[in-house]
């Protein structure tokens, strides 16, 4: 019979973890990184957007602490790692949660937007697994790619964001297999519809959901902040789905 007393089971914590995480000035990521530093950890916020990201930084106290970053750029993202492994000694878990959206008929996208697009939405997130898991520490650590819903089935009318969403989660898989005897999880989170500034939720119809409302970004980063944590430790390779029973 199972002892339901014990209390060694994992638990979702991040206490003593150093985490780097993208796209994090504002919105779903700034959820994650506010959430981190309230379960424990050290956080390396990064972003573009440099003045809402040293301001987020320093409302969350001495365990974060910004670094400006352009996702598509390799020589910035050593740079990063570097002044990260430089302050902290290592990085423990890294959110590849930077994106940009538009929605748009196929024909009147630019070849120069299509190109930017899936240099933040999937280059991005190779070129940061690519800097930091030599990074992680011998003990292993944990990769959490932020995907989308519209990578798990057709987007009619933002085909290049579902694109890179679909191939997000295809290099998210390949890394967990290479990683893993590293003992370096990868996964990836797939959100439906999110109350973010990206993404203008009060504008869309969500009455058709099983559950009729948009999510949150605290519900997106309490399944991030699972996969980061040993609490996760058996998975990878996998996509957790959180969209209110949409793909259902």
């Amino acid at each position: 019979m199972t002892d339901r007393t014990r209390t060694d089971q994992p638990v979702v914590t991040l206490t003593g973890k150093v985490a780097l995480i993208t796209g994090a000035a504002r919105g779903q990521g700034a959820a994650e990184a506010s959430l981190f530093v309230r379960l424990g950890a050290t956080v390396v916020l990064t972003d573009m957007n440099e003045a809402e990201g040293v301001a987020l930084a320093r409302e969350l106290g001495p365990a974060a602490s910004f670094a400006p970053l352009d996702v598509t750029d390799g020589a910035a993202w050593s740079r990063v790692v570097a002044e990260a492994v430089a302050a902290h000694g290592r990085i423990d878990v890294l959110v590849n949660n930077a994106g940009v959206y538009r929605k748009a008929p196929l024909e009147e996208w630019t070849e120069e937007e299509l190109r930017g697009l899936f240099d933040v939405n999937l280059l991005g997130p190779i070129l940061g697994m690519r800097a930091v898991a030599p990074a992680m520490p011998a003990t292993g650590g944990s990769i959490v790619n932020v995907s989308s819903i519209s990578g798990m089935r057709g987007h009619g009318g933002a085909l290049p964001y579902a694109s890179s969403k679909w191939g997000l989660r295809g290099a998210s898989r390949s890394a967990a297999r290479e990683y893993a005897p590293r003992n370096i999880r990868v996964n990836c989170v797939c959100p439906g519809a999110v109350d973010t500034p990206m993404i203008d939720a009060a504008t869309l119809d969500l009455s058709h959901l099983p559950m009729p409302r948009a999510g949150t970004v605290d519900e997106i980063a309490a399944m991030v902040a699972f996969l980061a944590s040993d609490a996760g430790a058996y998975c990878t390779g996998a996509d957790f789905v959180v969209d209110g029973g949409a793909t259902a």
